[in-house]
């Protein structure tokens, strides 16, 4: 993988145990206009197998990233997480449900999916709504988002 190839200067590495290309090509199922771009072969001086993915650079609805086959030292946190905007209801039901299949629900929008990666499903006018102290109030009660609910607390027509 030619890393000048890049086109951002700021690409999210994301470290995986020995899983990196099962990943990918399940974040590459789940998101449109995602695609596999590159990949680097281990020459048999790394650790790991010779000639096994080591990492593989993708894009995720036209974001940059590279996964790692970086062993079993680390795991993700809810430190990091990635947050998807959804224009609608059914986005958030579409992206909860394919994220947080073998993966866990977590509270406010929040989830981890079966990798251990923590992402945010919410409404691209989250902010707005919850400027509303009735809307905060509920939407501190929810796992997954329910926007007609969160427009109600906000006193606007659901």
């Amino acid at each position: 993988m030619d890393m000048s190839k890049i086109q951002s200067r700021i690409t999210p590495f994301l470290w995986f145990n020995d899983n990196a290309e099962q990943a990918v090509e399940f974040y590459l199922s789940v998101f449109p206009n995602s695609r596999r771009t590159g990949e680097l072969r281990n020459p048999g001086e790394a650790p790991g197998p010779k000639g096994g993915i080591m990492t593989i650079a993708f894009e995720l609805d036209g974001l940059k990233f590279i996964a790692l086959n970086g062993g079993p030292h680390f795991k993700f946190n809810e430190a990091v997480s990635f947050l998807i905007g959804c224009e609608t209801q059914e986005e958030i039901d579409y992206y909860w449900e394919k994220l947080t299949a073998g993966g866990q629900e977590i509270q406010c929008g929040w989830l981890k999916d079966k990798f251990g990666l923590a992402w945010q499903v919410a409404p691209t006018n989250f902010a707005d709504l919850v400027r509303h102290p009735a809307a905060m109030k509920a939407m501190m009660q929810m796992k997954k988002f329910d926007i007609a609910a969160l427009k109600r607390a906000a006193g606007r027509e659901a």
